[in-house]
């Protein structure tokens, strides 16, 4: 397909995570098109994207790298991008690029992560990433700005791509626009089944309040059983002070251990709630059933009794009870694998190609 008069649009890239294997993705559909972005630190990022062709705003060139002291300029930053020349426009975003201006003649795609949390759910924003009473003090005023511009710049898109139901229905809430829904890529490839089961459930993570660690913590102190969690993050020390025993950590890991991790658990677990969620569709392509929180994302992907359980109360008690009644060998390891290649990288790359034909110029 050519790339020659496309543009790819990215948030920014200075860390690594779902969002910018989403865009590995797309850039492989269009591996000459450049990356309009805020900032690149390519320290933080894959080697590869060192031979992509990526274009940075003023806000890069600032000696200022703290995102919140920065956070008023954005807007700017975005506008600022010169994307004169491009007859399509592809934004893989979470918060402002969906505000790039584009030539009269041009399509503008955005896929969208979400509408911007710190924006539009800025009560529980402040509240998950404790932010102190200063900054409190003054973002109301900010946010408020920036959320009439978010809003304004929604009508600049041709089409909105939401990730999952629950995101379609954020930017139909909030911008008043209609989205289809193509699901972000799961690399089912980098797994294999395993018949293997070792005794311990287990988390894969980064250890952030939102991401409701804490009740499987809660959960398996009262069960007794092993817990196993990978990942690291500022919630860590909180989570092993309140864990028995029984509950292991294990911080970071490379990507082969968390296959391995993966390849020998009894069940992967999902306390939070997502807008997605790829790691139980990694679970699910390594032959393990999955129990999660009943709401997000995980609505889309997990099929009670064939992939994996919910549970519909998001405290301890009721992930407890699921785990307590919980028969992991009533799961089908092929069926669960053949469940997850529906979310696989090729099949998004199949259905963003389709889409983007229809808007070629």
């Amino acid at each position: 397909m050519p790339s020659a008069k496309i543009a790819l649009v990215a948030s920014w890239l200075n860390q690594y995570g779902g969002a910018e294997r989403v865009l590995e993705a797309v850039h492989d559909l269009f591996p000459d098109a450049p990356v309009f972005t805020s900032t690149y630190w390519a320290d933080a990022m894959p080697a590869s994207y060192r031979a992509w062709d990526i274009r940075t705003s003023f806000i890069d060139r600032l000696p200022v790298k703290n995102q919140r002291a920065l956070l008023p300029l954005y807007p700017a930053a975005f506008e600022s991008l010169d994307l004169r020349g491009y007859h399509l426009i592809l934004s893989v975003t979470s918060a402002f690029a969906h505000g790039v201006r584009v030539p009269h003649d041009a399509r503008h795609i955005c896929y969208c992560l979400t509408p911007a949390r710190f924006l539009w759910n800025y009560a529980d924003y402040v509240e998950r990433e404790r932010i102190g009473r200063l900054p409190r003090l003054v973002l109301p005023l900010v946010i408020a700005r920036l959320r009439a511009w978010d809003k304004r710049v929604a009508a600049r898109v041709t089409q909105f791509v939401a990730i999952s139901q629950v995101v379609r229905e954020r930017i139909a809430n909030y911008y008043q626009r209609d989205s289809i829904i193509i699901h972000p890529p799961v690399d089912t490839e980098r797994f294999t089944v395993s018949t293997t089961r070792d005794d311990y459930f287990l988390i894969l993570s980064r250890l952030v309040p939102y991401k409701r660690i804490d009740l499987a913590v809660q959960a398996f102190n009262e069960l007794g059983l092993p817990l196993v969690i990978a990942g690291d993050g500022r919630d860590r020390a909180r989570l092993q002070a309140m864990a028995k025993a029984n509950v292991q950590f294990l911080g970071r890991v490379s990507d082969a251990q968390a296959r391995d991790l993966l390849a020998r658990c009894r069940a992967f677990l999902f306390p939070g709630e997502e807008d997605f969620g790829i790691t139980p569709l990694e679970a699910n392509a390594s032959g393990k059933p999955v129990i999660a929180f009943a709401g997000g994302g995980a609505l889309e992907t997990i099929m009670p009794g064939v992939t994996g359980e919910f549970f519909h109360e998001p405290n301890a008690a009721s992930l407890a009870r699921v785990v307590r009644a919980f028969d992991d060998a009533k799961y089908d390891p092929l069926t669960m694998r053949q469940h997850a290649e529906k979310f696989s990288v090729a099949v998004f790359k199949e259905k963003l190609r389709a889409l983007i034909q229809e808007f070629q110029v």
